[in-house]
Order: C-alpha cells, then structure tokens, then sequence
C-alpha cells in the first residue's frame, strides 16, 4: 500500500486525537503515508490530504488505490492558504500538519491566510495540530478567523 511510517511519522500519527466517524484534513501530505495509516487504523475516519506539489499528490494517489476505493481516503493539490471547501464538502473536525512552512514559522508571509483558510474548513469545534511540539502542539484558532 506504499510506504511505510517514518518513527517520527508514526509518533505522530499515534498522538493525533482520533475518534470514529472523524473528518480529518492532512495539510502537507508529502508521500500520503500519515494518511493512509489514519484510514488504515481508524474505523469510519474519513481523511482528505493535500500538498501544494502535483507530482507528490499524483504519486500519493497512485499508492494509495485501496484507500480511495473504500472511500476512506481522499486527495487534492491545493497549498494550504488557498484551500477552499467543495460547494458539497462537510468541515473537517481535526486537522494536521508536519512540516508545513506556512505553519511552522518557515513562511511567516502566509501563516495568517493559511490559518484564516483552516478555520473556514474545520467545524466550530475543530482542532488543529501542528509538527512542533512534543510529538505535536495544538494550533491555537482565533474565534471568527477565515469567516467570510
């Protein structure tokens, strides 16, 4: 099913707040490993990963057929700070990043229209976690940040 999880992937993955029936929005998706063990081991979590990089997501896609045949698993070329919700689309309950510049301090530039666009995808009561802390920290989302 492609590659397998870094330890630091899976320290990771293991930290992440899951719950059945979860909406889970990866930002940075990379080879799409952390997703794919998401859906692998969550039972009704549905994850839709995205990476700015056409070429990581058609390689991601590519590993990744039994996931997106179940349904469980989903993937989209977007940056983060221009993401937008499909017209159907349900918000997200969590949502993840590991080594995200716009997150992470790398592109300060973009932190405010990455997150303004995270708001606008998660649920009131979303959660975000960001690579940083210890495995993860969660982001804190100011109140009405990404509200059109």
């Amino acid at each position: 099913m492609g590659a397998t999880l870094s330890p630091r992937l899976r320290e990771i993955v293991d930290a992440l707040p899951l719950s059945p029936g979860m909406r889970v929005l990866e930002i940075g998706c990379g080879t799409g490993a952390a997703a794919r063990e998401i859906a692998r081991r969550s039972e009704g979590v549905s994850v839709l990963a995205i990476d700015r990089s056409p070429r990581a997501i058609a390689r991601t896609i590519g590993r990744s057929q039994p996931g997106i045949a179940a349904g469980t698993l989903s993937y989209r070329q977007a940056a983060i700070e221009v993401f937008d919700l499909a017209e159907d689309e349900q918000r997200f309950d969590l949502a993840f990043a590991v080594r995200v510049g716009a997150l992470d301090g790398r592109h300060p530039e973009l932190a405010d229209r990455a997150l303004a666009r995270i708001c606008a995808a998660l649920k009131p009561s979303g959660i975000l976690i960001v690579d940083g802390g210890d495995p993860l920290s969660r982001a804190a989302l100011v109140s009405g940040l990404g509200k059109d």
